[in-house]
């Protein structure tokens, strides 16, 4: 069958689906088998829904799935309501990002309120990936992979590595938005976390790294102190090309020469690529030696 004809049939499924509802309202049916009959219009609804998905009809296989959530929610199904409502969302976010989200937090909601706060998690970074691709409202995405990483946090201990992952997006766009003192934090939270962990401390150099750029950005004593704890803490990242990139920087900008500072910086970029958020740290930075104004790193 076509998708035309897919999609025609699932127009049908959803009246018939509806009939069960109203039929299930009647009072003799109410003490009659009313139940069966919201089971059956369930998965007449999810029937529907599949085949819209196969038509990509997408906002109509959202609005089928939800149909079939509230009425799983009828019928004290928990599980299958909250599943509904993950897979509305997935099929409303190639039509309607907003209606995504909107189904994601109603699945949230019964998660938490079964306990399942890993699996809530999971999805808070769904919306929060909306919020950063479709929707680009970095606030609202900041807010959900807090909430994730609060969620991955009160769970078993091997859950601190998804965790560290949200608060990592947290750290890189509170930075990017000049709230250098929240991702000073986060960066050196997860880099004490991740330093004494055999699999993950090469990454804590990283993080490190990036708290003293925050640091540098708004003064440069604090950078040089920042450097210090970081080196006193953590003895492997005196070594690390990221703390040797770091004096050169400093000691460019105590000079206020910024021939020096771009130099030291390509040394590192043909060794070690940089990456967007760096470069732009990077600037920021060099734009306060004098006379630099707009300046670039090359």
């Amino acid at each position: 069958m076509d998708s035309t004809g897919k999609e025609r049939e699932a127009v049908q499924l959803m009246a018939e689906a509806e009939k069960r509802v109203k039929g299930s309202h009647s009072f003799l049916r109410g003490l009659f088998g009313g139940n069966t009959r919201v089971e059956e219009a369930c998965e007449m609804y999810t029937r529907a829904a599949n085949m819209f998905k196969i038509a990509k009809n997408w906002s109509a296989a959202g609005n089928a799935f939800c149909q079939a959530a509230k009425l799983h929610m009828q019928l004290q199904s928990k599980h299958d309501s909250a599943t509904s409502f993950v897979d509305a969302g997935n099929a409303y976010k190639k039509a309607d990002p907003q209606e995504a989200i909107n189904c994601l937090n109603a699945a949230i909601d019964i998660y938490t309120d079964m306990g399942r706060f890993t699996i809530a998690a999971k999805h808070h970074i769904t919306i929060a990936e909306i919020y950063e691709a479709e929707l680009v409202d970095i606030e609202k995405a900041i807010a959900h992979y807090e909430q994730a990483a609060d969620y991955y946090k009160g769970e078993e201990s091997n859950r601190q590595v998804s965790a560290n992952k949200c608060l990592l997006k947290v750290a890189a766009y509170a930075a990017q938005l000049e709230q250098y003192q929240k991702a000073i934090e986060i960066y050196e939270q997860v880099g004490t976390n991740t330093m004494d962990n055999p699999l993950l401390k090469y990454s804590a150099k990283e993080y490190f790294f990036k708290a003293a750029l925050c640091h540098f950005i708004v003064d440069e004593l604090n950078a040089k102190l920042a450097l210090e704890k970081y080196e006193e803490m953590f003895p492997a990242f005196t070594d690390s090309r990221e703390c040797k990139l770091l004096k050169k920087l400093l000691e460019a900008h105590e000079e206020q020469n910024s021939e020096a500072y771009t130099e030291a910086v390509k040394e590192f970029d043909s060794i070690s690529r940089l990456d967007q958020w760096l470069t732009t740290m990077l600037l920021r930075i060099k734009k306060s030696i004098q006379g630099e104004g707009d300046g670039d790193l090359k």
